[in-house]
């Protein structure tokens, strides 16, 4: 078994919290607490081929990625970048944070996703996925739809 660090960042209320409690405890919780600091989770991962242990670090959340404190995201084997998808300016810079992360932290994976798709028109999910091309997935920490699928496949890109 490997264990790998995940840090997970984005904006302040994309739903990071949630996310990582619906993949670790599968539970959500509509009342919103502020992460400080970072909060750190982990969850272990069978893939057919191999198990991981991802050591998931929470991290508080920020319009600039550059607040993040370093020794956070120091020794990060993948980042997961989260966005609401009902709040452009949540995932108007993702391009450049991931620029800043590449530059500063190494050729690591990176995933972006748009939380909330829970509350896309269900009519308005395949224009919004094209209108999104730049992310990898859409989830929802309140259906818990994907939720699994994200963090199995940041697994699977860390172990190839």
């Amino acid at each position: 078994m490997s264990s790998k660090k995940i840090v997970i960042v984005g904006s302040f209320g994309v739903g990071k919290t949630s996310l990582i409690r619906r993949f670790v405890d599968d539970t959500f919780a509509e009342d919103y607490k502020v992460t400080i600091g970072v909060h750190i989770l982990k969850k272990t991962v069978e893939l057919p081929e191999h198990t991981v242990n991802l050591i998931i670090w929470d991290t508080e959340g920020t319009d600039e990625i550059e607040e993040i404190r370093k020794s956070y995201l120091i020794g990060t084997h993948g980042f997961i970048y989260v966005s609401d998808v009902t709040r452009p300016r949540t995932y108007e810079n993702i391009g450049a944070h991931k620029d800043y992360l590449i530059k500063n932290f190494g050729n690591i994976p990176i995933l972006t996703v748009g939380n909330k798709s829970d509350l896309l028109i269900k009519g308005s999910i395949a224009q919004k996925k094209e209108e999104l091309d730049f992310l990898d997935m859409l989830v929802s920490a309140k259906e818990g739809n994907n939720i699994q699928r994200l963090f199995e496949k940041m697994a699977k890109i860390l172990i190839s």
